[in-house]
């Protein structure tokens, strides 16, 4: 056995030795796809870590050490009423209106503390697939059918998925259920209020820091001939990213300004209740962080609030590293979002098998929309891009169902969460069931 395990040792050096040896450093596609994955890594930490991770990880640490298991096992468990957890669970879901990796620390939350895996599954599916804002700016920029039945059938999916879970793992289901019926009742610590206000301070927090704008703006940009002209668009705010400014038009265009061309932005209207939370945010988020730390200063001892603390760092400890890991492989392997930004498999490879409405073109979307990671609401300018350069209505839906749910990031940490089994279970229901309404979709349309 000591001899079989030093020949595996030898066989792992010998394997990085290679690897490093044949590295095809220097090669044009292979430095860009390092960069983009640098690049996507970076965009990463400084937009979602700090906003959108470091709450969702406190709020997964509070519910595992503040809400009573009894409470969610009454609303999620296995032993629950069916209609209730499902309709719970997408609710749930879509009123955080988070990212696939945001979603994350709240799924392991919830299935720890005893969750029916089918309740779980759903809202894992639901919090980055019903996105209102993602589905109205589907509706205004791809058109009214698409936005409609990406609607539909997001909420659908978070339903029949987590049915799908429960049926494909019944027995385990039954025996966690057995299990459950037969733990004692907890105490309460505290009145359900606290808890309530407690915990919506927190997804306050989460929700008001990540507040956008709401798009209508104003841009000014250096154009033609010379350059030195200044003129503007006015619409609708999409994406700015270190290269690019994109803009929806009044004409329903996208308009692509390289950043170096902006001369400056303003907003359009500035009297809107979106706008005015906007302006306000901050002032909102110091509101709820002052009242976050009354409440945890008067209502829980230090003793909760240490394990508190320790639960949320074990969820940032299981999760971020993964994250990072799978953040760093998605963007080595496609790039950031937006066709200048390709990594080692190139955009037209994709682009090529995504035209018409056939089960190849619908399933390369839907497989490709899974493993990419789409940051909330850049999934749309990408698809209408696609759509620009040939994609067939099917396969687009087939992309919005299956994007912004999943992305290889949070496939790696699902894992940990769940096990490899019911992992690669959820990612194919994903991926089939987009796969078959992008089919019915763009035969119809």
């Amino acid at each position: 056995m000591h001899v079989k395990s030093e020949w595996m040792k030898l066989g792992w050096i010998a394997a990085v030795f290679l690897a490093f040896f044949y590295l095809p450093a220097g090669v044009p596609r292979f430095d860009n796809a390092v960069m983009e994955s640098l690049q996507l890594a970076r965009w990463y930490a400084r937009e979602h870590v700090l906003l959108c991770l470091v709450p969702a990880f406190f709020i997964a640490g509070g519910i595992s050490v503040f809400v009573s298991q009894a409470s969610v096992m009454k609303y999620l468990g296995a032993r629950a009423n069916k209609v209730l957890a499902y309709g719970v669970a997408s609710v749930s879901g879509s009123v955080l209106a988070v990212c696939s990796c945001t979603v994350l620390p709240l799924f392991a939350g919830i299935y720890k503390m005893g969750a029916g895996l089918g309740p779980a599954t759903a809202f894992l599916y639901a919090g980055p697939a019903i996105n209102v804002l993602a589905i109205i700016l589907t509706a205004r920029i791809l058109g009214l059918e698409l936005g409609a039945a990406r609607a539909v059938g997001a909420v659908v999916f978070s339903i029949v998925i987590g049915l799908l879970m429960h049926l494909i793992y019944r027995r385990e289901e039954s025996a966690k259920a057995v299990e459950q019926a037969a733990m004692p009742e907890p105490q309460v610590a505290r009145p359900l209020w606290q808890n309530a206000a407690y915990f919506a301070s927190m997804i306050g927090i989460l929700v008001f820091a990540n507040w956008a704008r709401s798009g209508d703006v104003r841009a000014f940009f250096l154009c033609c001939p010379n350059g030195l002209t200044t003129n503007q668009i006015e619409g609708r705010l999409v994406s700015k990213t270190d290269d690019a400014v994109a803009i929806l038009n009044r004409a329903g265009k996208i308009d692509y300004v390289p950043t170096k061309l902006m001369q400056g932005m303003e907003d359009a209207h500035r009297n809107t209740p979106y706008e005015w939370i906007y302006r306000l945010r901050w002032a909102i988020v110091a509101t709820l962080l002052a009242a976050f730390a009354s409440m945890a200063g008067s209502w829980f001892d230090r003793a909760e609030l240490r394990e508190w603390v320790d639960a949320t760092w074990g969820f940032a400890k299981q999760i971020l590293p993964l994250l990072l890991i799978g953040v760093l492989v998605s963007g080595f392997l496609l790039g950031r979002p937006g066709a200048e930004h390709q990594g080692v498999i190139p955009a037209k490879w994709i682009n090529a098998a995504v035209g018409g409405n056939s089960l190849r073109a619908n399933l390369v979307a839907s497989v490709a929309g899974a493993f990419m990671y789409f940051a909330t609401l850049t999934e749309v300018p990408i698809v209408q891009g696609l759509v620009g350069a040939g994609m067939g209505k099917g396969p687009a839906l087939a992309l919005l169902l299956a994007g912004p749910a999943l992305s290889l990031p949070s496939m790696l940490v699902i894992r940990s969460i769940i096990g490899t089994g019911k992992t690669v279970v959820f990612v194919s229901l994903v991926i089939i069931m987009a796969t078959i309404c992008g089919i019915i979709f763009g035969s119809l349309f």
